[in-house]
């Protein structure tokens, strides 16, 4: 069954080249033996740079299962996540990821990730795109907001 999983989170990334609605990336999310979303890569249709296979795949997951976390579950994504898609996939705290090609693979066809990773060990100031921190007490007033709040739902 487990290569069934995989077969369709290929299938979608092919079908999504070949209908001309992304890039070459698809994605599904089980649950109990169950396919219960799947996602594909819809960045240049949609306009979204976050609109990545695994993201759309995990969105729609978490509406149909009505929780922003997929404990119980496993994604089976047609390659490798990139930094933005794994850090979703870490908030969202599935069981399991399997992936089929892999980041190099990807970047052999132009999807080259490998620079985020090189970034993120930069100081901000020497970024590609520089992070530079301001307002940070004014910044913490929602931090202590939330800290007092009774009722917050912990994630």
């Amino acid at each position: 069954m487990v290569n069934a999983f995989m077969q369709e989170a290929i299938r979608q990334a092919t079908e999504n080249v070949r209908a001309g609605r992304g890039g070459p990336f698809g994605a599904v999310v089980v649950k109990d033996g169950r396919i219960i979303a799947t996602g594909a890569n819809t960045v240049t249709p949609t306009n979204d740079p976050t609109a990545h296979a695994e993201i759309n795949a995990i969105r729609e997951a978490c509406r149909a299962l009505g929780t922003f976390q997929l404990t119980g579950c496993q994604i089976y994504t047609s390659c490798e996540p990139c930094p933005m898609c794994l850090g979703a996939i870490y908030w969202a705290r599935p069981d399991r990821v399997f992936y089929g090609a892999t980041a190099s693979d990807a970047a052999a066809s132009g999807f080259d990730d490998s620079f985020i990773y090189e970034e993120l060990k930069l100081p901000h100031t020497g970024r590609r795109i520089p992070f530079e921190n301001m307002m940070r007490e004014a910044g913490l007033e929602p931090f202590r907001e939330w800290d007092q709040t009774n009722d917050r739902v912990r994630y």
